[in-house]
């Protein structure tokens, strides 16, 4: 689950990413994946892009025992010093999707990608490295969020930014054509590719650390907030949080934010 650099660069930010945002944002949807795929004694699974490792923390508790061999693969050593140490027994790799550091001829029956595909540069050559290292036979799972033309929350918040910094192109968004992304999976050899979109409602029991970091997101990917120096983007997020109390206040239903999310969800099989 990769995330901005400028994001993932911040002082902090896996250990606040860990905090606030994983267990509300991310583990419905690794859960409900995982459920979807039918993990199976002694499967192998890798999660590409993993972020703090929800994924593959999942597919540990479900294995249980049985989950010996669970590799978690990210682009950033500090995400990946966060999941080493909330569940050591998984094997954490740093690596690039579009060449996985796997060992020779090591394979996997289950291959899950959860929101990371819409930030790989080259998505076909991530295509076929996911391909390369599935199983025949195995599943794969492949989640990009819709657009957030299609989620009024994300896009409220993007429009009070875009006050400041200019059009924003945010990146979590970008992926979002079901059709595209099989496109891109039967491209690179899978079977049996399908895709639904699945809407849930996502709640926070206190919505103001989930803005901040959603505020550093945006200007981080805003061409404007790339340009400034340190001080400036720090003031300029902090007037974005103040002008979006609104917009949270909108979509808090008395006992904190909910808001309605949806993803793309691709399966397939090797």
């Amino acid at each position: 689950m990769t995330l901005p650099s400028y994001a993932m660069n911040q002082a902090a930010f896996p250990e606040m990413y860990e905090r606030w945002l994983v267990r509300p944002l991310f583990r419905p949807w690794a859960e409900m994946t995982l459920e979807d795929l039918g993990l199976s004694s002694g499967d192998r699974v890798l999660d590409i892009a993993c972020g703090t490792g929800i994924v593959a923390r999942v597919a540990e508790e479900r294995l249980g025992d049985a989950g010996y061999n669970i590799v978690g693969i990210d682009i950033s050593s500090d995400m990946l010093a966060v999941a080493r140490a909330v569940a050591p027994r998984i094997d954490w790799r740093t690596g690039n999707a579009s060449a996985l550091p796997l060992r020779d001829a090591e394979q996997f029956d289950v291959v899950v990608c959860q929101q990371g595909m819409q930030f790989f540069p080259d998505k076909t050559a991530a295509a076929a490295q996911m391909r390369g290292a599935l199983a025949k036979g195995g599943r794969l799972a492949v989640a990009t969020w819709r657009s957030d033309n299609e989620i009024p929350f994300f896009r409220d918040l993007r429009r009070v930014a875009e006050r400041h910094l200019g059009a924003i192109i945010d990146q979590r968004y970008s992926f979002g054509d079901a059709a595209v992304l099989e496109a891109l999976l039967r491209g690179a050899g899978f079977d049996g590719v399908h895709s639904r979109k699945i809407s849930r409602t996502i709640r926070f029991t206190d919505g103001a650390p989930f803005l901040r970091l959603n505020t550093m997101a945006l200007v981080g990917m805003s061409a404007a907030g790339k340009a400034m120096a340190d001080e400036e983007r720090k003031r300029i997020v902090e007037e974005i949080v103040s002008e979006s109390a609104p917009a949270l206040q909108q979509y808090s239903d008395g006992s904190g934010l909910a808001f309605e999310l949806s993803t793309n969800l691709a399966t397939a099989r090797g």
